[in-house]
């Protein structure tokens, strides 16, 4: 038995509400068993410092890992360790970007195997959904995926080919009776003029008038009207276009099962400030103007938007091709910033550090069917975080593979000064990580 010991720790008051106070957490094993005022005469306790707050571990459900096939762009080791780093202890890793891409029950083998020994924390599996695999969900689910993944526009990954509405169907018809949802990234390529078509490959405006925000709302219109067909658990991955949450909200109040996400980019990031061929700011959707970016943040103040994932999905650098919007990989790196980038942007609008935990760990973890909190029977996955400090993101920090990411040499508040996972801190040195199963979490 061992105790934190804290001036600030958000536990629970007795009506289930987070509340920062002083705490004594006790954890035995890899539990926690009490949460009291002052530590007991007997314990070994470790007092945590001055400035320092104790939180719950964050989830993040959303992880381009790339391991096997791809290891060169990420890996199993180098992404959990960059995760605990940044206070996070569950990941679920995207079925593409590795090779096999896992679509199969037999591609899903392989990535366990690929994992074993490797992670620094614990890890889920998503599958995948692409024409003709329908027969593969089951035993899929039946192996321990928490659901599975489509694109409604091509991946740019061949070997994961996007679906149609009839292939959305299919699929949808046969989770719904599993219970396991199927995430969606939600774009459809409409007809229509890009105006910045002839502009420069280094200007961002052609990268971002090439994906309007239509082609998301569309996506999502067939999302919830496949959803009421179907009664299938539904999630809008990474929703970037403000202009969707009104029906997305209606749809809520309908009581169609559908769940939203949005990632840090999409929140501390704008279309204005992106600088000319700067390719390490693209991703799909993309990041959008500002007034777009306010709304998000009313959506998620208003719960319409549930939580916030990172959609680390990394590359090697040269294949960002600075310079060239229109051929440049699409995706971010950035899983161990996430806590101190959305708390910069979260307090700046006047959210609370308790906000940001519901967005960033109860949210997710909820979403996976488990729970992070600071309360008897618990388990103990805590970070402790420097709220106030002030720091530069610099590339000595960063524990992702490779270091490009937009957020490089931004100053932001608050640092993660220390993971525990299942009672134990994370060093990054010895890997106690496990593969995590649906209904075993």
């Amino acid at each position: 038995m061992h105790v934190l010991h804290t001036r600030y720790a958000l536990v629970e008051d007795g009506n289930g509400r987070g509340v920062f106070r002083p705490a004594a957490v006790v954890i035995d094993g890899e539990i926690i068993t009490a949460v009291l005022h002052e530590p007991p005469a007997d314990a070994t306790v470790e007092v945590l410092p001055e400035g320092v707050v104790l939180l719950p571990a964050l989830v993040d459900t959303h992880v381009h890992i790339n391991e096997p096939g791809r290891t060169e762009w990420e890996g199993f080791e180098t992404a959990t360790r960059a995760a605990a780093a940044g206070g996070v202890t569950t990941v679920v890793d995207m079925p593409l970007n590795s090779d096999p891409v896992t679509t199969s029950l037999a591609a899903l083998e392989a990535k366990i195997a690929a994992a074993t020994g490797q992670l620094h924390v614990d890890v889920g599996l998503w599958g995948g959904v692409v024409p003709g695999n329908t027969h593969e969900l089951a035993p899929m689910v039946a192996a321990g995926v928490f659901g599975f993944k489509c694109f409604t526009c091509p991946s740019g990954i061949d070997d994961f080919p996007h679906v149609t509405e009839a292939d959305m169907r299919a699929a949808m018809m046969a989770l719904a009776p599993l219970g396991v949802p199927l995430l969606i990234h939600a774009e459809l390529e409409l007809e229509g003029t890009n105006p910045y078509a002839d502009a420069s490959p280094r200007e961002y405006l052609r990268y971002l008038h090439a994906r309007p925000r239509e082609w998301e709302d569309a996506a999502i219109a067939m999302t919830i009207r496949l959803v009421r067909q179907t009664g299938c658990r539904a999630h809008i991955v990474h929703l970037s276009s403000a202009s969707a949450l009104p029906m997305i909200k209606a749809a809520k109040a309908e009581g169609l099962p559908i769940t939203v996400e949005t990632c840090p980019h999409y929140l501390c990031l704008a279309a204005e400030d992106v600088p000319e061929g700067d390719t390490s700011y693209k991703c799909a959707p993309p990041i959008r103007e500002a007034a777009n970016r306010e709304i998000l943040w009313q959506g998620l103040g208003e719960r319409v938007i549930d939580f916030v994932i990172s959609d680390h999905s990394p590359c090697l650098p040269a294949l960002k091709l600075p310079g060239d919007f229109v051929h440049a990989w699409g995706g971010i790196a950035s899983l161990q910033l996430g806590l101190p980038n959305v708390w910069t942007a979260a307090r700046r609008r006047g959210y609370a550090l308790t906000d940001v935990i519901r967005w960033m760990s109860g949210g997710p973890a909820a979403f996976l069917g488990t729970e992070r909190r600071i309360a008897p029977g618990a388990r103990a996955d805590l970070v402790a975080f420097e709220p106030e400090a002030e720091v530069t993101v610099s590339a000595a920090a960063i524990l992702h593979r490779h270091k490009l990411t937009p957020y490089l040499g931004k100053q932001v508040s608050g640092a993660v000064r220390d993971t525990w996972m299942r009672g134990e801190r994370v060093t990054g040195e010895s890997p106690r990580g496990r593969i995590l199963r649906r209904d075993a979490t």
